[in-house]
């Protein structure tokens, strides 16, 4: 009986805390801990337009792969009008509400960082970002303007305005994007099935953007991943600087728009199954520590 006992103790001391959610102003934000939250690195994950902290939480399985590899995930909430329940966030060129009305999504960002870290004793002297679409862009452009602040970032069909932002300095950053996404195209330019009548910056610009701090990155490693007959394949571009993978750009041929590996109701034409975003973008980011 007393071992039994030692063993529920123990699991239990374990297992990451469930989500908290946290009041900054008429703001919030949600957070996921690991067993051990004291100086545990940490997270920012951004939900896309239209989305909130607690939908992309579910539907991506996130926390659950970060917090059990010992990060901290914090889930802020976009904003939007009083009563439609549709988060975006001033990505610049989008989206929604936010960039409408041009709401310092930079500064709720930082002050996301600042509370966390003093509330739960996480480390925010350097934070990961990643986020799918609208998320995507607002995370790359936080990473654009702030490099101090981030020690690597991660976008997923989502493609930062290139055209106003510069990376400001050195920033690692993945990027996962779908060659049939027809809401943020891959190419660039407004998207057939988009919501807003953006002229997206092209996939190509926002991997310009993010090597230029660096200088001349003359390697390049390609490789494909092909293993399910999904009709889709991943190409993986690496660019390495002094033996580090300064970026990472998996393209995935025939891809839509969506996280892959995230909760599926039903495999429909341009999800992939070659690759899973969770462990891909933790994977990069423990190489970044």
């Amino acid at each position: 009986m007393r071992k039994i006992a030692l063993m529920i103790a123990l699991l239990t001391f374990a297992l990451p805390a469930a989500a908290e959610t946290v009041r900054l102003g008429d703001r919030y934000y949600e957070i996921e801990l690991p067993a051990n939250p004291k100086g545990a690195p940490l997270i920012l994950a951004l939900h896309g337009g239209g989305g909130k902290p607690a939908q992309f939480a579910r539907t991506s399985g996130f926390a659950r792969a970060a917090t059990r590899a010992g990060y901290a995930v914090a889930f802020p909430a976009g904003s939007g009008r009083r009563g439609d329940g549709l988060l975006t966030w001033n990505g610049g060129y989008c989206c929604g509400y936010a960039a409408r009305a041009g709401v310092d999504d930079i500064g709720f960002l930082t002050r996301v960082i600042k509370d966390a870290a003093s509330r739960f004793g996480v480390d925010g002297s350097g934070v990961y970002l990643t986020g799918m679409s609208n998320g995507s862009i607002m995370s790359e452009t936080f990473a654009a303007g702030n490099p101090g602040m981030v020690r690597a970032v991660a976008g997923v069909s989502g493609s930062m305005d290139t055209s106003r932002n510069r990376v400001e300095g050195r920033v690692p950053a993945l990027i996962i994007h779908g060659t049939a996404d027809t809401s943020v195209p891959y190419a660039g330019g407004r998207g057939e099935s988009s919501r807003t009548r953006t002229d997206f910056a092209s996939v190509a610009s926002v991997v310009k953007d993010f090597l230029a701090p660096w200088g001349e990155v003359p390697a390049k490693t390609d490789r494909r991943i092909d293993r399910k007959d999904d009709g889709t394949s991943v190409i993986v571009t690496d660019y390495q600087k002094g033996g580090q993978v300064v970026l990472r750009l998996m393209t995935v041929e025939g891809g839509a728009h969506h996280w892959p590996g995230g909760l599926k109701t039903r495999l429909s034409e341009g999800k992939t199954q070659e690759i899973d975003a969770n462990t891909e973008i933790l994977r990069f980011f423990a190489m970044q520590p």
